[in-house]
């Protein structure tokens, strides 16, 4: 192994949390696991986010290319090789960040096998940081796909009352979208002899000097990778295992599905599909664009329609996203900031709304939207709480989500004015359904007599959300903070883009 062990170390430092607490499991019995688990896996994602942070610190946002380089040979002419762009770092970030968030909530809310579920939550957080920091196609794959095993569980074992439908539902559409992806995989690395990353993504032969993938064959290829991102991001018209996954999934699943997970595809698009096959990018422009402006105008009048407010958020989910896919395919540095900002942001949003979601679903038991009303005379710092998270989804300015939205809009409108049109048509409707949504749980008379006793949130709940809250209100004001360190990748896609 070559390299300064950083990246290795905040990757594979939750296994070893999971492993101690398989340990523990054999040794000393499942109630011993149980009541150490809490401990261990909480210590283990905060140690994490610290050798994170230590990465962070390392990192020359200046420097053009991939820093922080891990590597050791491997199998089948392939090698363990880790490193992070400006794009990377800040995921691995968000990662590392929220992972402690969720453990402190799933604390108090899971009661049935807690150990077997910890175990699950730090196996996917390697899994999660392994795909943003692989620099090579299979070990890139094998992270990819190993997160889909984890989250299965997570949503089969400790979901709702449909869990087994929701799981399954999950797994096979991303699990047959990347079987695509695989086959393009293997071809790529039979026809430039190489499956690095950084290699493939400048595209030329180094011998010859000859594109490495032809206009025609990059056709192909783009659109096997497309069959797993737009899966896992997700797209129109494959977006509907996310309401159902969302539902199922316990509070903590569903943050990190929305916050991390989601982001896999904006990421992929980013680091591959571009860069590697930019004339199919630019001919498929158009198609991104028709798409990405249906998710955004057809999942908000959908989000509309809902009765359970966490099929609600995750419809909203899938409209934001559509500006992510909008903005990088804007081909411009406003279009790609904007995307990446806006997968920042979204993973903070929508975060906390699962967990604000999660606050009234821990006491009432139910999600049902005519359930509640009149909240704020019980609950006056949960409706605070709420707004502001609210407001942001909507893209007020002063929050993150603002920054995110009219940056993509920007870039898309630099490229095509429909497309911008549609996004911008998209903005209405999210403040139509977030407002309505608002009003009718929190504003008016409280005549539901199983909400008179209900209490406000705890401290550890307002710990969770406060933090949330001053990451939504600080990159909203402060948005250099994930501008300085993504410029420099986002020229460098754009460089690529043009060669």
């Amino acid at each position: 192994m070559t390299g300064s062990m950083i990246l290795t170390l905040t990757t594979f430092l939750p296994t070893v949390g999971a492993l101690l607490i398989i340990a523990l499991r054999v040794v000393g019995g499942a109630s011993m696991a149980s009541s150490a688990s809490k401990s261990i896996s909480l210590l283990t994602s905060l140690a994490t986010l610290v050798v994170s942070l230590v990465a962070l610190s390392q990192f020359d946002a200046s420097k053009v290319g991939y820093q922080l380089v891990d590597s050791a040979p491997w199998f089948g002419g392939s090698s363990y090789k880790m490193g992070v762009d400006g794009l990377a770092i800040s995921l691995v970030i968000l990662t590392t960040a929220l992972m402690p968030l969720c453990i402190l909530q799933s604390m108090k809310s899971i009661e049935d096998r807690l150990a077997e579920y910890m175990i699950a939550f730090l196996l996917l957080e390697t899994l999660m940081i392994g795909v943003f920091c692989a620099m090579d196609l299979i070990l890139f794959y094998v992270f990819f796909e190993g997160g889909l095993i984890p989250m299965f569980l997570i949503i089969g074992v400790w979901g709702g009352k449909n869990k087994l439908y929701a799981a399954f539902k999950f797994f096979l559409y991303t699990l047959l979208g990347s079987l695509l992806l695989l086959a393009a995989l293997i071809y790529m690395s039979i026809v430039a002899g190489t499956t690095d990353i950084p290699t493939l993504q400048e595209g030329i032969n180094p011998q010859t000097g000859a594109l490495l993938f032809p206009p025609e064959v990059q056709t192909w290829l783009w659109l096997a990778f497309f069959a797993s991102f737009a899966v896992k991001l997700p797209m129109f018209p494959v977006h509907t295992w996310l309401p159902d996954a969302h539902v199922e999934a316990p509070t903590a699943g569903s943050v990190v599905l929305a916050a991390v997970l989601l982001k896999m595809g904006g990421y992929g698009f980013l680091r591959f599909s571009l860069p590697m096959f930019p004339e199919a990018s630019q001919l498929f422009q158009p198609l991104m664009f028709a798409l990405s402006v249906i998710a955004i105008v057809y999942a908000s009048l959908v989000a509309f329609r809902q009765t359970d407010i966490k099929k609600l958020v995750a419809y909203s989910s899938v409209a934001h996203m559509g500006f992510v896919t909008l903005g990088i395919f804007s081909f411009n540095e406003a279009g790609i900031q904007g995307a990446i900002f806006q997968m920042i942001s979204h993973g903070v949003i929508s975060g906390a709304l699962f967990f604000c979601v999660g606050v009234i679903y821990d006491r009432m038991h139910t999600r049902e939207i005519a359930f509640y009303g009149g909240l704020v005379h019980r609950m006056p710092v949960y409706a605070a709480l709420f707004m502001l998270f609210s407001m942001a989804n909507v893209g007020l300015p002063g929050t993150s989500g603002f920054v995110g939205e009219i940056l993509t809009m920007v870039g898309g409108f630099q490229a095509s004015t429909w497309a911008a049109a549609g996004a911008a048509l998209g903005v209405i409707f999210s403040a139509v359904y977030m407002l309505t949504l608002y009003r009718r749980t929190v504003f008016g008379e409280m005549t539901n007599e199983k909400l008179f006793d209900i209490k406000d949130v705890t401290a550890q709940e307002f710990f969770i959300l406060g933090l949330l809250a001053i990451a939504a209100l600080g990159l909203g004001v402060f948005p250099s903070i994930v501008f300085d360190l993504t410029k420099t990748s986002s020229m460098e896609v754009l460089r690529m883009i043009g060669q």
